[in-house]
Order: C-alpha cells, then structure tokens, then sequence
C-alpha cells in the first residue's frame, strides 16, 4: 500500500442505506441519529490469519465476507437488524492491494443484501499476520431481549436450520482435490454462510420469552452457553436434527460430530416456552422460515444431554476455543 489516506478513499462507499446516517467516513467520527424505541446492539469480532482463516480455504474475498458475516450472526442472535460496522485492519507487507480490495468487496457484497453501511474504522502496518477486527451497530425494539438466560425447564429447544454444513465444507477443502458437485455446495457453506437476520427478527417480533444464541462454536457449545446462563438443563434428540442430502456422502457418525461441534454455521439455536412453540412455528411458516423442535429444557444442573436412539449421554461443551 502506497498511501493510507488515497487507500481509505478507495473503500470508502459510493452511497448508504441507513437514512439515520449524518456522517460516514471522512471525519474524526461517524454521526448517526438514533430511533425512540429501539435498543442499540454493539459487538465486536476479530479474525486473525491462521487462527481463523487460510489462505489455502478462503480468497481475500471470502476473508472479507466472513468477516462481517460472524458479525450480522450475532445481532441476528439478539433479534436485531444490522444497521452500521467499523472495520479495523492490520496489513502485512506479503498482502497487495488488489488483495486488500478483494477483503472489502467481499463485506460489500454482504453488506448489501442486508442493507448494511460502512461508516469508518482504521488501517495500520504488522509485521504479524493479517487481523481484521469489525464492529457492528445493530437495533432491535426496545426491551425485546433475547438472551441466554431466558430458558426455563418445560421450554422447547429449537434450531433455525441444518448445523454442520460448514465443518462439511471445511473438511472437502482440505481434503478433497477435486472437489465433487455435492462438495461445492458443502464449500459454499463455510466460504459463504449465511447469518440468519430474518428468523431473528422475527423471533423478536413474537414477543415471547425466548433464550437466543447463534452456531458460531458449534451446537454444543451454544446450547452449553444457554444451558449455563440460565442454570438448567437441555435435551437435545439426534433424530430431530436437520439434515442435508450432501451428507449422505459421508458416515453417520462424522456427520453427527460435525452436527454438534463444527462451527461457523451462523444457524440460531434457542428456546421458547411450550404454550408458545405452535404459534411460533405458525409464524415462520407464513413468513417461508424454517424452524425445527430439537429438544427440550430441563430441570438442572447445567449439562447438555443427547438422544439416540435408547441412548442418552452428556456432550461435552466442545467447539473452537482461542486457549484449548
């Protein structure tokens, strides 16, 4: 990179989408007019070269939708609709600038289909390994909150979509050299996940009391978080799972570990009150979302079980940890 500040010109956004917007990036900060009755959601996430992406499984244009998509997951996982994100950039020599545009067109191109605008954030030099660190700025109707502590034992434990897909993909790009029809779909899914904003919002919009959490360690590592915070037990039934025809290809058990401890899914799993839970599957239906009973909350202590068959057992709270 030659020059920082013909660089920030160069990523800078032609238009926005948020009409809240005063000011974008060009100024010491941006300005954005908030909305009465809503609660703003802020969060952060950062991704590093070699912990969280390859270059030997992603292209810099991947790298960047990843990168804003473990975002939208999580205000999707509080019910909110993404509105603004920051992205903050450690650059190394070995990365070129047509690589660096690639990593902003690819949180462009998500950007768009959520209506989400960049509004600043900041650049600098490593000598380490590429870091992309994105905060986001989300709004959900005020005192909505949807979160891990809500569940209670008589709860149904749902999940909006197959979980897996993207461990699938994951294991295709290391291993398969040439990678089948069936492969790409499964590739597609851990380059390309999709955060689910739609079932969130309309989670938030029922207005029941439902437990929230989004698949981005693995589900038993979700379902352990929800589980702990809210000091109770979950049954999760294996046959209840959602499944996918590309894992036909592949045995039972590798697809039921990829199911409980892959990650980067950006499915939400959570739980809703039994009284509730037909109304709420109404509700997707017209609405053409897809949502699955999976299990039940039980009474503590905090543990997550598995039904298979005759078999019930504890799963451990696996999945991606930066310190294990």
């Amino acid at each position: 990179m030659k020059d920082e500040f013909d660089w920030i010109k160069s990523i800078t956004p032609s238009k926005h989408f948020q009409s809240s917007l005063i000011e974008g990036i060009g100024d010491d900060a941006a300005l954005v007019r908030t909305e009465a009755g809503m609660d703003d959601i802020l969060c952060v996430d950062t991704m590093v070269e070699s912990v969280h992406f390859s270059r030997q499984t992603m292209t810099p244009y991947h790298i960047g939708y990843k990168a804003l998509a473990v975002n939208i997951s999580d205000v999707a996982a509080m019910g909110g609709a993404p509105k603004f994100y920051l992205v903050s950039i450690g650059i190394p020599d070995k990365w070129s600038e047509s690589e660096l545009q690639q990593i902003y067109q690819g949180m462009a191109a998500i950007a768009e289909t959520y209506e989400v605008d960049l509004i600043g954030g900041d650049t600098v030099s490593t000598k380490g390994p590429l870091v992309i660190s994105v905060t986001i700025v989300g709004r959900v109707q005020e005192d909505r909150k949807l979160l891990r502590k809500n569940a209670r034992p008589g709860d149904i434990v749902f999940l909006t979509g197959p979980v897996g897909v993207s461990a699938a993909g994951l294991e295709c790009l290391l291993n398969d050299e040439q990678p089948s029809r069936i492969n790409k779909k499964l590739i597609r899914a851990h380059q390309m996940p999709m955060p689910q904003v739609e079932a969130g919002l309309l989670l938030s919009e029922s207005g029941y009391r439902i437990a929230l959490n989004d698949i981005s360690d693995g589900l038993a590592s979700e379902a352990h978080e929800i589980a702990e915070a809210s000091q109770v037990g979950i049954k999760i039934d294996a046959e209840r799972l959602p499944t996918i025809q590309e894992f036909r290809s592949f045995s039972k058990a590798q697809v039921l570990d990829w199911m409980l401890y892959g990650g980067e899914d950006f499915q939400l799993v959570g739980t809703v009150s039994s009284k509730d839970w037909q109304s709420l599957k109404k509700l997707f239906d017209e609405n053409d979302q897809s949502i699955y009973r999976i299990g039940e909350v039980i009474e503590g202590p905090s543990m997550v079980k598995l039904i298979r068959g005759k078999e019930v057992y504890e799963i451990e709270k696996k999945g991606f940890n930066h310190f294990k």
